[in-house]
């Protein structure tokens, strides 16, 4: 539903002011909504049309009862598209209506302006519609238990990506010095009618006998982090679960920013919408209200991470030291605390430095470049652990190492272990060698079994996983029917 008059001439006056703080968005276009359909447009991850799959039903159930129950309301939510959507709930106040387009026209200048966002497709509402229709084709062919089990499988392991490939080029394979007889392999072509102009036909009987020689030499296999790449590349798919392996890889590529840069992303709004609210737009009438519901937004629970507040302090924090000058060699070898704490260069580049932050940084360079001991003992952040005794979590450690460690640690690669693909001839015989990258933190063992079951479900060869289980090196093995495990050292 179109905004009506009077909420149209409030975004007109808030992007107005959202311009003058010098914020730079794509046109947004804001619809108003009853609670039922915000809650089915974020069961859908935030686009009007999905492809379907049970668990979108789920996530609405779950957001409808959450409604119901008061336990939860959404009070907005924004697309990364060109032009932005953005949804508002029809119950909202007009103060709330404020502070959600402030919100939301900051929100879109970090997805315009954020380097990790400059390789999203900026068509993904149409991208996202264009993916229903196709799945929906296959439904109606092969009927919807045989598809949506296969969503399934595809869901299961979309967390396989390599979520740096768009910004840094990886080999893909690694061949050992001195091998010259691989130079002019075939390529394999996916689409027959673009073999004749890849492999020309007079070179196929060559090439053909090229290859035979080719298996009797040792490839190594340079790790791939996107194993979901591989699998559409390599596995025997039909056609259609090809497409839709293909369709689960690039909506997962897609909203891969937005988990890499969640504090910053929240942060940055909160940030303005406090700004443009109090110094702008806010009528004295409205105080209370907005108070209340913006220290909603920023509490964090004794134990808690809330990514708005983290975000939005670690701002205010940057942009006051680059308006003093509290940083660099000078300022972090003074020795005088009472200089130190009063220190003040008027340098006056701290709206210009959160600027550039916004642009260059994701969550974990922005925590670990920014996040400094003053800042971490102001905001009290605190490493937690669950003590059994007490059947509670409390404060396991105050040391600004342990809990900046921590934190990026929890960031890192979006919380996901890392997993890389090693070989794809283990054994010399087609099967797949996947390598755990330890960091002192176990696998959940059912889970990963899960895992290598339904990555054999799509490559149809035995497939294996190495990682550390109770403290050895350990590799565990499916092969269709039974899964093993055996002793060894790191490959």
């Amino acid at each position: 539903m179109a905004l009506p008059e009077n909420l149209n001439k409030i975004r007109i006056q808030i992007e107005e002011y959202a311009r003058k703080c010098g914020l730079d968005f794509f046109e947004v276009i804001f619809e108003l909504l009853p609670f039922d359909q915000i809650n089915m447009i974020a069961a859908y991850g935030g686009f009007p049309t999905r492809y379907p799959h049970w668990r979108f039903g789920m996530e609405y159930e779950e957001l409808s009862k959450g409604y119901s129950y008061g336990l939860h309301r959404i009070y907005e939510m924004v697309i990364n598209n060109d032009p932005c959507y953005a949804y508002l709930l029809d119950s909202n106040k007009e103060v709330d209506q404020k502070l959600v387009m402030a919100h939301v026209y900051a929100h879109c200048d970090f997805f315009k302006n954020n380097i990790y966002f400059k390789h999203t497709n900026r068509k993904m509402m149409d991208e996202s519609a264009n993916h229903a229709t196709r799945i929906k084709k296959y439904i109606d062919k092969y009927g919807i238990d045989t598809v949506e089990q296969f969503i399934d499988i595809c869901l299961s392991i979309d967390n396989l990506i390599d979520i740096h490939s768009p910004y840094i080029r990886r080999p893909e394979k690694a061949e050992l010095p001195g091998d010259t007889q691989t130079q002019n392999r075939k390529f394999p072509v996916k689409k027959e009618y673009m073999s004749h102009y890849i492999n020309p036909r007079e070179e196929e009987t060559e090439n053909r006998e090229k290859e035979k020689k080719d298996t009797l030499i040792r490839k190594v296999f340079a790790p791939q982090r996107d194993i979901l790449n591989f699998l559409i590349q390599n596995a025997p798919l039909k056609e259609w679960q090809q497409d839709v392996l293909s369709i689960i890889r690039e909506e997962a590529y897609y909203f891969a920013p937005q988990g890499q840069t969640k504090i910053m992303n929240e942060g940055w709004a909160t940030f303005w919408h406090s700004r443009i609210m109090t110094q702008m737009a806010l009528r004295d009438d409205e105080l209370i209200d907005y108070a209340d519901h913006h220290s909603g937004t920023v509490a964090i629970q004794p134990g808690g991470f809330n990514p708005y507040k983290i975000g939005l302090e670690l701002f205010r924090d940057i942009e006051e030291r680059w308006n003093k000058g509290r940083f660099g060699r000078d300022y972090e070898e003074c020795q005088d605390l009472t200089r130190k704490r009063n220190w003040d260069t008027k340098l006056n580049q701290g709206l210009k430095k959160i600027f550039e932050v916004r642009k260059l940084h994701n969550d974990v360079t922005f925590i670990d470049e920014f996040m400094t001991e003053d800042f971490a003992r102001r905001n009290k952040l605190f490493t937690f652990a669950y003590n059994q005794d007490s059947n509670q979590y409390e404060i396991k450690s105050r040391q600004f190492e342990q809990i900046k460690k921590q934190l990026l640690f929890m960031l890192t690669n979006m919380g996901n272990p890392v997993i890389s693909l090693i070989d794809d001839m283990f054994g010399s015989r087609n099967e797949l060698l996947l390598k755990h990258h330890y960091e002192d933190v176990e696998l959940h063992y059912e889970w990963a079994k899960e895992t290598l079951k339904n990555i054999y479900f799509i490559w149809k060869r035995p497939v294996h996983l190495w990682t550390v289980f109770k403290g050895r090196g350990t590799l565990i093995s499916f092969d269709g029917k039974d899964f093993s495990e055996k002793a060894l050292q790191e490959p």
